[in-house]
């Protein structure tokens, strides 16, 4: 078996030689004691052992990770204080005991990041996150590594901690140590701790953001969707600082969100992303886009689903409320661009402004006649009666005003669709087709004889 796939389990069936140690005074009889008295044993006899002298056992585990070098040693005392943390997580508090002052309790963790096989960076990284995450927080700032203030060794500090952290976790989604396990681990680390300042700050300065971006993807394994939620959570977390705003807008996480929550049901991912969207929706043009990208459509679906959330459904009324303004904020072919790009075309007022087709008429020339060729494609996919109607007199009103419109609405295929829509059932429709098609043949001789 691959060191790689060795479990916490596995390891603790070895036996370690402790007396070994101790002959070479690699732990000393205090430490050799408490660990015959612990290895091996129940776990309600470990709990009490730990509940009665845990930072004692801390101590022993801490110097071991420090002065013995094996590495089935090392893997079994990570072994020993995975299996004590997962028991009860709030033992982490236990490495920052005023007792161990003088102890460097994360320097261990750190330098094995770096030095052991996967099995020992995945628990070394694990712990880290945990220990930092439980470290006691004063008034002024937080408590460095113990209370050492005064000792003359040179400790870890909290942030070398965790800017090698964040170095590390940048490293394994860019190159992972182990092919399937080493992206999950460092993004369930990120999430953990994006909350911290310094980790915020490091992993922008890392370039670490566009390192999340091509992992906000739909997911549907039970695996993948976990990977995506904690990777949303980092987006949601950066979201709250201003640097990691200014690479989120420069990057595709915008579209890429979109497309997760328009095709996501998994509650806690949907919330996630509408969170990051409510405290995008103020920032730089992300609300312009958002628009852009069809996002007050696919909020009210949301809201018409039964979420069981109500922190969910408050942020989809607020986001809802912001778009909602960020439309208002839009210049009127903005809006009509909107409301084209998204197929909901309807008899807002500007569509029969001949004012609105007289000052926008050249904005229609844009990206080679974008918003003519999708009317076009609204004529041919679409079955909403209002839909087809109004595209057809938006061609039209585009024949009349623009000087080359009936050679460029031919050019485009226009006329065969138009005519088709003469036979449809609705009124609306054949009367505008028709109104279309009157302007179409109007100026077919002209249009002939200017291009012979």
């Amino acid at each position: 078996m691959e060191r790689a796939e060795l479990t916490t389990e596995q390891v603790l069936k070895r036996d370690i030689p402790w007396e070994t140690y101790m002959t070479t005074k690699l732990i000393s009889g205090t430490g050799l004691q408490l660990l015959r008295r612990y290895d091996n044993k129940a776990e309600s006899l470990r709990a009490q052992l730990l509940d009665d002298d845990g930072p004692a056992y801390v101590r022993v585990f801490v110097s071991i990770l420090r002065d013995i070098f094996k590495e089935e040693t090392v893997e079994y005392v990570l072994a020993l204080i995975d299996e004590m943390l997962a028991a009860n997580p709030k033992r982490a508090r236990l490495f920052h005991d005023k007792s161990l002052a003088n102890e460097d309790t994360y320097e261990p963790f750190l330098r094995l990041l770096w030095k052991g096989n996967w099995f020992i960076q995945e628990k070394s990284c694990k712990m880290l996150a945990l220990i930092v995450s439980a470290r006691p927080k004063t008034q002024d700032s937080v408590v460095a590594n113990g209370e050492a203030s005064n000792s003359k060794k040179k400790f870890a500090t909290i942030d070398d901690v965790l800017q090698g952290l964040v170095q590390w976790l940048c490293t394994q989604l860019k190159k992972p140590s182990h092919p399937s396990h080493g992206i999950p681990t460092a993004i369930n680390c990120l999430a953990a701790l994006l909350k911290e300042p310094v980790v915020r700050s490091s992993f922008v300065l890392a370039d670490g953001v566009k390192l999340l971006i091509p992992l906000i993807s739909p997911a549907s394994t039970q695996q993948s969707i976990q990977l995506l939620y904690e990777t949303c959570l980092c987006v949601w977390l950066l979201s709250y600082y201003e640097p990691a705003i200014e690479f989120l807008a420069t990057s595709r996480a915008l579209p890429q969100l979109v497309d997760v929550v328009r095709s996501s049901t998994k509650e806690k991912v949907v919330r996630v992303v509408v969170l990051t969207f409510r405290n995008l929706l103020s920032k730089g043009t992300f609300g312009a886009q958002m628009v852009d990208l069809g996002l007050p459509q696919i909020v009210q679906s949301l809201k018409a689903q039964a979420w069981s959330d109500e922190d969910l459904l408050e942020a989809l009324n607020q986001l809802e409320d912001g778009l909602k303004d960020n439309i208002k904020k839009l210049s009127s072919f903005d809006k009509y661009k909107q409301e084209v790009l998204l197929g909901h075309l309807d008899w807002s007022p500007m569509h029969k402004d001949p004012l609105f087709w007289r000052d926008n008429i050249t904005c229609f020339e844009e990206n080679d006649f974008q918003i003519l060729r999708v009317l076009i494609t609204i004529m041919d996919s679409s079955n909403d009666p209002r839909a087809l109607a109004v595209a057809c007199f938006d061609l039209s009103q585009f024949i009349q005003h623009h000087p080359a419109g009936r050679v460029i609405v031919t050019d485009l295929k226009a006329k065969e669709r138009v005519m088709k829509l003469m036979n449809n059932e609705s009124a609306e429709v054949t009367k505008n087709a028709l109104l279309c098609v009157q302007r179409l043949f109007l100026g077919a001789k002209y249009a002939s004889f200017l291009q012979a």
